[in-house]
């Protein structure tokens, strides 16, 4: 979920501000702007830092009271105008919480996933760091994957190196991935190969011992941990091991 700050002093007067600002202005230059609020919220939600995206989601939340009372205003300022805000405050809150749903669905996701790990029987290995029952938890470090630029090539920890030609990593013994960035990185022993997707919009990898290719739209990779990688949708965010992302997550590609 988007992390709020603290409200402070400032905060409240500026909240205060940019709803009477809205209000006293008119309600045809209100509406787009909130429009392009919840636009910017939906097409840049991955790039955004969680202190704007919960600016933004305030923003929205304080200013449509502002832009409907423009609204009637305009209308008149009779009991007509006054019902039409009030509907317009009824269907614009639902469209909020439906945004604020749509937006916080990969927080909701990482938490039942948890939960789902607490159920597990205690003899198998725990792979959530956050464990409140059964044996102590599990203190998960992740190693930061080390990306290498493509220009020269890459020294393989299986021998040789894997060089990046024409939008593709070409290995020693004929493997090729295409499609990816020129920004890749080894897990600390050489089983994974992990390279990023074109302007950074997901992450490639590839399971050595198994020769399976996993194509993640939206993930990027956050660390090691027992060579296997470990994936966030955003800074800030719960890793998830490669595991419960495939499990979970439609959009990953075998």
């Amino acid at each position: 979920m988007a992390r709020r700050p603290p409200l402070s002093r400032l905060l409240w007067l500026g909240t205060i501000a940019w709803g009477v600002a809205l209000a006293l202005a008119p309600w045809w230059i209100d509406f787009p702007l909130l429009l392009a609020l919840a636009a910017v919220l939906l097409l840049l939600e991955h790039r955004l830092a969680s202190e704007h995206r919960w600016l933004l989601r305030h923003g929205l939340g304080w200013g449509l009271p502002g832009a409907l009372f423009a609204l009637q205003r305009a209308l008149g300022g009779g009991v007509f105008a006054w019902v039409i805000a009030l509907l317009g405050m009824l269907v614009g809150y639902t469209l909020l919480a439906g945004l604020e749903a749509w937006l916080d669905r990969d927080a909701r996701r990482a938490v039942k996933l948890d939960a789902g790990a607490l159920n597990q029987p205690a003899a198998e290995p725990s792979e959530w760091p956050r464990a409140r029952v059964g044996p102590p938890a599990e203190i998960i470090e992740l190693l930061a994957p080390r990306w290498c630029g493509a220009a020269e090539g890459i020294d393989d920890p299986y021998g040789g190196r894997v060089v990046h030609r024409d939008g593709a990593y070409c290995f020693d013994d004929g493997t090729r991935i295409d499609g990816v960035g020129a920004q890749a990185a080894f897990s600390p022993s050489g089983r994974w190969f992990a390279a990023r997707l074109p302007n950074d919009r997901g992450i490639v990898l590839r399971d050595r011992d198994t020769g399976k290719l996993h194509r993640l739209r939206g993930w990027q990779l956050d660390g090691w941990y027992r060579e296997q990688p470990w994936l966030i949708r955003r800074h800030g965010d719960m890793p998830l091991a490669l595991r419960a992302v495939l499990g979970d997550d439609a959009a990953a590609e075998d």
